[in-house]
Protein backbone atom coordinates (compact mmCIF):
# COMPACT_ATOMS: atom_id res chain seq x y z
CA UNK A 1 0.00 0.00 0.00
CA UNK A 2 1.50 3.39 -0.73
CA UNK A 3 0.98 5.98 1.60
CA UNK A 4 -0.02 9.41 0.60
CA UNK A 5 2.58 12.07 0.73
CA UNK A 6 1.26 15.47 2.49
CA UNK A 7 1.42 18.88 1.24
CA UNK A 8 1.24 20.46 4.83
CA UNK A 9 5.00 21.15 3.71
CA UNK A 10 4.46 22.78 0.85
CA UNK A 11 2.47 25.51 2.44
CA UNK A 12 4.59 25.70 4.94
CA UNK A 13 7.32 26.66 2.47
CA UNK A 14 4.75 29.39 0.44
CA UNK A 15 4.20 31.14 4.45
CA UNK A 16 7.85 30.93 4.88
CA UNK A 17 8.66 32.85 1.61
CA UNK A 18 5.59 34.70 1.66
CA UNK A 19 6.70 36.19 5.39
CA UNK A 20 10.34 36.57 4.37
CA UNK A 21 8.85 38.47 0.94
CA UNK A 22 6.23 40.61 2.51
CA UNK A 23 9.30 41.66 5.07
CA UNK A 24 11.30 42.96 2.80
CA UNK A 25 9.26 44.56 -0.07
CA UNK A 26 5.87 45.59 1.43
CA UNK A 27 7.24 47.78 4.23
CA UNK A 28 8.91 49.85 1.12
CA UNK A 29 5.99 49.79 -1.57
CA UNK A 30 3.77 51.01 1.42
CA UNK A 31 6.14 54.07 2.52
CA UNK A 32 6.34 54.83 -1.37
CA UNK A 33 2.62 54.37 -2.22
CA UNK A 34 1.21 55.30 1.24
CA UNK A 35 3.31 58.59 2.03
CA UNK A 36 5.63 59.32 -0.69
CA UNK A 37 2.71 60.17 -3.53
CA UNK A 38 0.00 61.45 -1.72
CA UNK A 39 2.44 63.97 0.36
CA UNK A 40 4.28 64.80 -3.21
CA UNK A 41 6.98 63.99 -2.72
CA UNK A 42 7.27 61.86 -5.35
CA UNK A 43 5.20 63.34 -8.09
CA UNK A 44 5.58 60.32 -11.07
CA UNK A 45 3.78 60.52 -14.06
CA UNK A 46 1.23 58.21 -15.86
CA UNK A 47 4.28 57.79 -18.53
CA UNK A 48 6.90 56.53 -15.92
CA UNK A 49 4.73 54.34 -13.94
CA UNK A 50 4.18 52.72 -17.42
CA UNK A 51 7.81 52.49 -18.32
CA UNK A 52 8.67 51.15 -14.78
CA UNK A 53 5.55 48.30 -15.02
CA UNK A 54 6.21 47.35 -18.64
CA UNK A 55 9.10 45.36 -18.32
CA UNK A 56 8.50 41.09 -17.85
CA UNK A 57 10.34 40.87 -14.73
CA UNK A 58 8.85 44.20 -13.11
CA UNK A 59 5.67 42.05 -13.51
CA UNK A 60 6.97 39.05 -12.26
CA UNK A 61 8.28 40.58 -9.41
CA UNK A 62 4.46 42.26 -8.87
CA UNK A 63 3.24 38.55 -8.88
CA UNK A 64 5.14 37.15 -6.76
CA UNK A 65 4.77 40.20 -3.54
CA UNK A 66 1.32 39.38 -4.39
CA UNK A 67 0.72 35.79 -4.43
CA UNK A 68 3.53 34.69 -1.61
CA UNK A 69 1.92 37.77 0.91
CA UNK A 70 -1.52 36.16 0.07
CA UNK A 71 -0.21 32.94 0.39
CA UNK A 72 1.37 33.79 3.83
CA UNK A 73 -1.78 35.65 4.91
CA UNK A 74 -3.75 32.05 4.40
CA UNK A 75 -1.65 29.98 6.08
CA UNK A 76 -1.54 32.21 9.09
CA UNK A 77 -5.16 32.93 8.67
CA UNK A 78 -6.02 29.18 8.49
CA UNK A 79 -4.34 28.40 11.73
CA UNK A 80 -5.44 31.62 13.75
CA UNK A 81 -8.98 29.65 13.34
CA UNK A 82 -7.92 26.28 13.75
CA UNK A 83 -5.88 27.22 16.89
CA UNK A 84 -7.38 30.43 18.07
CA UNK A 85 -10.79 30.17 18.04
CA UNK A 86 -10.60 26.14 18.22
CA UNK A 87 -12.31 25.57 14.80
CA UNK A 88 -10.49 22.21 14.89
CA UNK A 89 -13.75 20.79 13.08
CA UNK A 90 -13.62 22.89 10.32
CA UNK A 91 -9.95 22.34 9.16
CA UNK A 92 -10.78 21.41 5.87
CA UNK A 93 -12.98 24.14 4.63
CA UNK A 94 -11.74 26.63 6.03
CA UNK A 95 -7.90 25.44 4.29
CA UNK A 96 -10.18 24.67 1.49
CA UNK A 97 -11.11 28.47 1.62
CA UNK A 98 -8.02 30.32 2.76
CA UNK A 99 -5.79 28.56 0.09
CA UNK A 100 -8.40 28.83 -2.55
CA UNK A 101 -8.72 32.57 -2.19
CA UNK A 102 -4.75 33.00 -2.26
CA UNK A 103 -5.01 30.93 -5.43
CA UNK A 104 -7.77 33.36 -6.81
CA UNK A 105 -5.93 36.57 -5.90
CA UNK A 106 -3.13 34.81 -7.74
CA UNK A 107 -4.83 33.88 -10.58
CA UNK A 108 -6.23 37.28 -10.90
CA UNK A 109 -3.04 38.95 -10.29
CA UNK A 110 -1.51 36.87 -13.60
CA UNK A 111 -4.70 37.89 -15.92
CA UNK A 112 -4.27 41.71 -14.63
CA UNK A 113 -0.60 42.06 -15.00
CA UNK A 114 -0.80 39.93 -18.85
CA UNK A 115 -3.70 42.19 -19.86
CA UNK A 116 -2.31 45.49 -18.73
Amino acid sequence: MERKKPIEPFFWSLFGAGGTVSALFLPVLLVITGIAIPLGWINPSFDQLRALLDPWYSRLLILVIVSLSMFHWAHRFRFTLHEGLQLHPYDKPIAILCYGFAFGVTAFSIIVLLVY
